[in-house]
């Protein structure tokens, strides 16, 4: 069973990484962000309440966010494992994901922190908004979420780096590339063999 935590800042190409390694390792790929988005576009209480959230470049609240979770890591494709692709964003949300694991006595087995300068990140984010014409990707609201990143997110990683969780890799580069420095990566390679 493999459970991994994908974390990076916004823009640092989570999305991408999660699909690659969750296939190569034949589990599914959660990201709330996907989630969060098919709510809104279907119209749905939980899509309303959090659309004001995102448009913001804020965390839609814990509350909605771990009931989301729960619900779909009791999926039947999650038994033998799963990545997180943006959860945990917040310490509240690594308590409840660690009382949800440990109920089910398994536990996050490694945390891949994908590294990127902040003006790449901009980058690429107004790049993206471009061609996705995403209503939540305007510069202001860009460095907003980058802050909000570094402010609520970034102590996550020191709470998984005390269990010895964590690998950071490089993210800059084409996407080919970070893949491989992930699957070079000693947590990927534990997982894959």
């Amino acid at each position: 069973m493999t459970i991994l935590v994908l974390m990076g800042p916004p823009g640092a190409g989570k999305g991408t990484q999660a699909e690659m390694l969750a296939e190569r390792l034949g589990v599914p790929a959660i990201s709330t962000g996907d989630i969060f988005r098919e709510q809104v576009a279907s119209g749905t209480a939980l899509g309303q309440q959090a659309k004001g959230y995102i448009d913001a470049g804020e965390y839609v609240p814990d509350s909605v966010t771990n009931a989301m979770i729960r619900e779909r890591l009791c999926a039947d494709d999650t038994r033998s494992g799963f990545l997180l692709d943006g959860y945990p964003r917040t310490l509240d949300q690594v308590a409840v994901l660690d009382e949800f694991l440990a109920g089910q006595q398994r536990f996050v087995d490694g945390v891949i922190v994908l590294d990127v300068h902040v003006d790449e990140l901009v980058a690429r984010l107004l790049n993206r908004a471009a061609l996705a014409n995403r209503s939540d990707d305007t510069e202001p609201v860009i460095r907003h979420r980058l802050k909000v990143y570094t402010d609520q997110t970034q102590p996550l990683i020191e709470v998984y780096a005390a269990r010895n969780l964590v690998t950071t890799i490089d993210g800059t580069g084409d996407s080919a590339e970070v893949s491989q420095r992930i699957l070079s990566s000693s947590v990927a390679l534990q997982q894959t063999n």
